[in-house]
C-alpha cells in the first residue's frame, strides 16, 4: 500500500484560552512525568537529624514571634492610652471652650447691648460753653477736659486719613474687628523694634473708650471684639469714625479733634470752617500718632518721641497712597519747625463774675450740681452784652484810679438790668477780677454792703402806700424816738448836721435828709417797710431792722437792690434779674429758654410817685447841685451850669452813704435800663471826703449816658389813678404835688414839733 507523503511542519500548541491566559498557567512548567526513574546512587540532601532540628528551630521561633507579639499588643495599647486621653481632653477642653466662649459672648451682649444701640448718647458730653448776647464765648469749662464735638464732615480728611493709616487700614471693610491687623501690628512693632502700630480697631477703640473701660485684661479685649461688631450693625463707618474723632483723648486735657487743634494749634472757628476741618497734613499726622500713648507723645514735654511718631504716621499715610512723597517731606519739616506747635488758651477771664453767677443760676434752673455743667454737653446763651461791659468797666477804673489817692477809694462794683425783661446786662463785682488778694470777690452778688440813704425809697414807697403824698408837709428839727424795750431814745442826725424846718415830704426825700426819712419810717412801720423791700427783690440782708434801717444800716446785695429799683422803673412789676437766656444741646435743641414773668408788689401809683420824686432834679438843687452827677445831660458840667446841658435823658435816681463812710452807692434808673453802682475799699476802711454824688455818682452817670446811647430821651409815663393838687398846710406851706386817688390826702401830722 502506498503510503502519501506530506510536508513537514513544527508542531504548535493550541492558543492558550482566556482562563488559562487569567490565571497565568502558560507561565508555568509542565510537571514531571510520572514513572521515570534513573538508576544512579542519590546521596542525602541534608545530614541525619537536620529535619528534627529544624522543627524544633522553627519552633522556638514561632514562640519567639508569638511573645513579642504579645509584647507589641500590649505595649501598643498602653502607648495609645494617654494620646487617647490628650485626644478626649483636647474635645472637652475645645468643648467646654466653644461652650463658654458662646456663654460669655451671649453675656456681654446682654449685658452691653443697651450701651451699643445708645452708644452716641452715652459717649462724654461736650464741654460747657457760654456765650454773651452776641454770640462771644465768655466761658468754656476745662476742669474735666475740653471737647467740642463736630460733624464728620466738618473734621479734615487729613486726619481721619492719618487715624485710618496709623490705628486701622482696613477700618472701611473690616466688620470692628481685624485678626490680620492685630498679626500686622505685632510684626510691625518687631521690625520696627519700638511700637508704630496698634492691634485694636478704630471701633474697638471706640468701645473701649465708651464701654467697657480701658483694664488691660484679655477679658477687656475679647468684649472689644464681641461688642465690635455688633457696633457696625447699629451704627455706620461714617458715624463711627465722627464718634471716635470727636471724644477720643489727644493729651494735654484735649479731647476730640476740635478740642486738639486749639490745643496744640490754636486753630478758632471761623465763619467758613471749623478747627477740625483746618487740620493740614503734618498736624493731623501728630494728633493721630497721640491717641497710642498720650503722655509718651505729648509734644510739649516729649518733642522727639512725638516727631518720630509723626514721621511714623507720615510713613503709613504715603505707603498707603494717601498722600505723595513730595507731601511727606514737606509734612515732615512743617513738623520740624520752631513755630509749628502754637498753643490755645481757653480764655474765661473776661467776665469772671458774671459767669459765676450764671454757672449759679444755671445749678438752680436744671437743679443739678455745679460738677455736673462741666461735661454736660451744654450751649449756654446769656443776656450779658459784653462790649458794653467791657467800656463801662474801664469807665469805673478810671474813675477809681482818679479818687484812689486822694479819697482812698479803691474799687467799684456795677450792674446793669433791662428791667422790662430781667436781663443783667452788665454786672461788674470788681474794677480789678484780677487783683490775687481780692479779684474774685465779687461785691455785686456777694457782699453785703450798707445802702446808706439809697434805701430811703422803700420806706417812703410804703408811705405812699398807706396814703403819703410827696408834697405833705414834715419837719425837720431835732427828734427823739422812743425805742421799746427799756433801751434809750433813739434821735438822729442829718448828714450837715443841721436841720431844715418845715418842707415838703418830695425835698427832704430828694435831699435824703435823716430825721424826716425816720419819722416817715416810724409812722409807715418798721415790719412794713422791710417787706416792701423784701418783696421788690431785697431778698437777703445782714443787720437787725429797726429805726436806723431807713438810713440805710442794713447790708444788701447790689444786685438785689439794682433790681429792686427796676420795679419802680417797671410801674411796680417785679421781673426777677437773669443771667441765662437759653440753653441748647449741641445739636441746637432747645433745652430752657426764660420767659419774663412779672409780678406786681407794688401799684403803679406808688411807682408813679417815687419815680417823679427821684427825677426831680429841682428838688435836689439845694443837696446837689443844679448840675451834679444825677441829672443826665450830655455836655459838660460847665455848660450845664451855663444853660446849655445838651441832651438831657430823663431819669430817676438815688445816692446813698454808709454811716462811716465804707459804702458809698449811686443807683438809677431810666425808661430803658436800671443801673447800680457801690463804690469804697475791699476791706471796709472808710473813704475820705467821698459821698455819693462824688464816689459812684459820676460812675452811674458815665455809665448810663454810654448805655442810652442811641436811644431818644424819654419821659416817664404817668399811671391812671394819681392826680396833682394844690394844698395849703399849716404853718405856711403850700405846695402842688401828685397824689393817688382814693387814698386820704390829709396831712399825715409831720409837720409840726411833738407830732409824733
Amino acid at each position: 500500500m502506498q503510503t502519501k507523503q506530506h510536508p513537514k511542519t513544527p508542531a504548535k500548541l493550541t492558543p492558550p484560552s482566556h482562563a488559562a491566559v487569567t490565571q497565568r498557567l502558560v507561565d508555568r512548567p509542565l510537571p514531571a512525568p510520572h514513572g521515570f526513574y534513573y538508576d544512579v546512587p542519590h546521596p542525602p540532601l541534608h545530614s541525619r537529624g537536620w529535619h528534627l532540628r529544624r522543627h524544633l528551630k522553627r519552633k522556638r521561633l514561632r514562640r519567639s514571634n508569638q511573645r513579642y507579639a504579645a509584647t507589641d499588643r500590649l505595649g501598643t495599647r498602653w502607648s495609645m492610652l494617654p494620646m487617647a486621653c490628650v485626644i478626649i481632653a483636647l474635645v472637652v477642653v475645645t468643648g467646654s471652650l466653644l461652650v463658654g466662649y458662646t456663654g460669655f459672648t451671649e453675656a456681654v451682649g446682654l449685658r452691653y447691648q443697651g450701651d451699643i444701640i445708645t452708644l452716641a448718647d452715652i459717649l462724654p458730653k461736650d464741654s460747657l460753653r457760654m456765650y454773651d448776647a452776641h454770640g462771644t464765648p465768655i466761658y468754656e469749662a476745662v476742669d474735666q477736659g475740653l471737647q467740642v464735638s463736630e460733624p464728620f464732615n466738618d473734621i479734615s480728611p487729613n486726619l481721619v486719613h492719618a487715624e485710618i493709616a496709623i490705628e486701622d487700614h482696613n477700618f472701611w471693610e473690616n466688620p470692628g474687628y481685624d485678626i490680620s491687623g492685630i498679626v500686622r501690628a505685632v510684626l510691625s512693632n518687631l521690625l520696627d523694634g519700638h511700637i508704630v502700630a496698634g492691634g485694636s480697631t478704630i471701633t474697638q477703640q471706640l468701645i473701649k473708650n465708651a464701654v467697657v473701660g480701658d483694664a488691660d485684661t484679655i477679658m477687656r479685649k475679647l468684649e472689644e471684639i464681641i461688642l465690635a461688631p455688633q457696633a457696625t450693625r447699629y451704627y455706620t463707618k461714617q458715624q463711627i469714625m465722627e464718634m471716635y474723632l470727636n471724644t477720643t483723648y489727644y493729651g494735654n486735657m484735649a479731647y476730640g479733634a476740635e478740642a486738639a487743634a486749639f490745643v496744640y494749634f490754636d486753630l478758632q472757628d471761623t465763619p467758613k470752617a471749623t478747627a477740625a476741618a483746618r487740620l493740614d497734613i503734618a498736624q493731623a499726622a501728630m494728633l493721630a500718632g497721640i491717641p497710642q500713648n498720650p503722655t509718651l507723645y505729648n509734644p510739649f514735654l516729649h518733642p522727639q518721641a512725638t516727631f518720630l511718631r509723626t514721621e511714623a504716621v507720615l510713613n503709613q499715610l504715603r505707603l498707603q497712597g494717601y498722600i505723595t512723597p513730595v507731601q511727606e517731606r514737606l509734612a515732615l519739616a512743617e513738623a520740624q519747625s520752631p513755630q509749628f506747635l502754637h498753643p490755645g488758651i481757653v480764655n474765661n477771664t473776661l467776665a469772671p463774675h458774671f459767669v459765676s453767677y450764671a454757672l449759679g443760676e444755671l445749678t438752680a434752673t436744671l437743679h443739678v450740681r455745679l460738677s455736673d455743667l462741666s461735661r454736660s454737653g451744654l450751649v449756654v446763651s446769656t443776656t450779658l452784652d459784653l462790649p458794653l461791659q467791657n467800656k463801662i468797666l474801664k469807665i469805673a477804673q478810671e474813675n477809681v484810679a482818679a479818687l484812689s489817692q486822694t479819697n482812698h477809694l479803691t474799687d467799684a462794683a456795677e450792674v446793669l438790668i433791662d428791667f422790662h425783661n430781667g436781663d443783667i446786662r452788665v454786672l461788674l463785682g470788681n474794677t480789678n477780677p484780677n487783683n490775687p488778694q481780692y479779684g474774685q470777690f465779687d461785691v455785686a452778688t456777694q457782699g453785703y454792703r450798707q445802702p446808706g440813704s439809697a434805701f430811703k425809697p422803700f420806706v417812703y414807697a410804703t408811705a405812699f402806700e398807706q396814703g403819703l403824698s410827696p408834697g405833705m408837709p414834715v419837719l425837720d428839727v431835732p427828734t427823739s424816738f422812743p425805742m421799746c424795750c427799756g433801751l434809750p431814745p433813739y434821735s438822729p442826725h442829718n448828714y450837715d448836721l443841721g436841720y431844715h424846718g418845715l418842707l415838703s415830704i418830695r425835698a427832704a426825700l430828694q435831699n435824703s435828709f435823716n430825721v424826716p426819712g425816720v419819722k416817715v419810717l416810724y409812722k409807715a412801720g418798721v415790719e412794713a417797710s422791710l417787706h416792701t423791700a423784701q418783696k421788690m427783690g431785697i431778698s437777703s440782708y445782714e443787720g437787725t431792722p429797726n429805726y436806723t434801717m431807713v438810713l440805710g444800716t442794713l447790708g444788701v446785695h447790689l444786685l438785689d437792690f439794682t433790681s429792686a429799683y427796676g420795679v419802680f422803673a417797671n410801674g411796680g412789676v417785679r421781673i426777677p434779674p437773669h443771667a441765662i437766656d437759653s440753653v441748647f444741646d449741641t445739636q441746637g435743641h432747645v433745652l430752657y429758654h426764660f420767659v419774663p414773668s412779672g409780678k406786681r408788689v407794688i401799684s403803679p401809683q406808688v411807682a408813679y410817685l417815687m419815680t417823679n420824686v427821684l427825677s426831680d432834679n429841682r428838688a435836689r438843687a439845694y443837696e446837689f447841685g443844679a448840675c451834679s452827677a444825677l441829672y443826665l445831660y450830655r455836655n459838660t458840667q460847665a455848660q450845664c451850669y451855663q444853660g446849655n446841658p445838651g441832651s438831657v435823658y430823663p431819669s430817676a435816681v438815688k445816692t446813698g452813704t454808709s454811716q462811716n463812710f465804707a459804702d458809698n452807692w449811686t443807683v438809677g434808673y431810666t425808661t430803658n435800663y436800671v443801673m447800680g453802682v457801690w463804690a469804697g475799699n475791699n476791706d471796709n476802711s472808710p473813704m475820705l471826703n467821698v459821698i455819693g454824688v462824688t464816689g459812684a455818682g459820676p460812675i452811674w452817670h458815665e455809665g448810663m449816658l454810654l448805655v442810652e446811647q442811641g436811644h431818644t430821651p424819654t419821659n416817664f409815663n404817668v399811671p391812671p389813678g394819681v392826680l396833682q393838687r394844690t394844698v395849703s398846710y399849716p404853718k405856711g406851706l403850700t405846695t402842688t404835688d401828685w397824689y393817688i386817688k382814693g387814698l386820704p390826702w390829709t396831712d399825715w401830722g409831720l409837720g409840726w414839733a411833738g407830732s409824733l
